[in-house]
């Protein structure tokens, strides 16, 4: 998606060869105009798949979920890492490592929200080492309901992720694919594009 490649570029900043910072425009603050086309990008791929609920984790995850599901016209389910009171009633959980804050959390979506009937897409702002999306497609199985694929809005190709989730028999489709953070540098695949540092 060119736009977003184009935002990762003028506004990314590479941290180590691990890490991009992308908090100008996705994960703390959000860019509206760019999860708009985002969401819109996610519907056309999937706008034949029969998709009746969109699936994500807070927080990052909830911008481009609920614009595809607005272009989807489907309704959006977030599941929350930290229990509340207001969370009650019998819940779907799974446990997820996440290897940039490293620590494993417990997400939960409550059960009534998922039932057998349901073609789920499942959506998230990163891929890396496919932990988020592993958790969230056990907590669709386990509400019986069928994973149609999973949406990425930047999936780092040179960490495991996508090729587990392929393996799985998953379809996932990834909006930016990086192949490299080396020297400062957002290498795209098929496309070098230098961030700011």
């Amino acid at each position: 998606m060119k736009l977003l490649e184009e935002t990762i570029k003028k506004d990314g900043l590479v941290l180590n060869e691990n890490v991009l910072k992308v908090d100008s425009f996705l994960n703390h603050q959000i860019d509206p105009k760019l999860m708009i086309e985002i969401g819109k990008e996610f519907a056309e791929r999937f706008a034949n798949e029969g998709i009746t609920k969109i699936i994500t984790i807070e927080s990052s995850g909830i911008a481009p979920a609920v614009m595809a599901g607005y272009h989807l016209n489907v309704p959006v389910v977030f599941a929350r890492k930290r229990k509340s009171l207001t969370l009650t009633g019998e819940l779907l959980t799974a446990s997820v490592h996440s290897f940039t804050k490293n620590e494993t959390s417990e997400i939960s979506i409550a059960k009534k929200f998922i039932n057998e009937n349901d073609r789920v897409l499942v959506i998230d702002d990163f891929l890396a080492n496919g932990q988020a999306a592993l958790g969230l497609v056990e907590i669709v199985k386990l509400g019986g309901a069928e994973v149609i694929g999973i949406g990425i809005v930047i999936e780092k190709s040179f960490q495991p992720g996508a090729q587990i989730l392929k393996e799985q028999g998953l379809r996932v489709e990834s909006l930016a694919r990086i192949s490299s953070l080396a020297n400062g540098e957002v290498t795209f695949i098929n496309k070098k594009v230098e961030a700011l540092v």
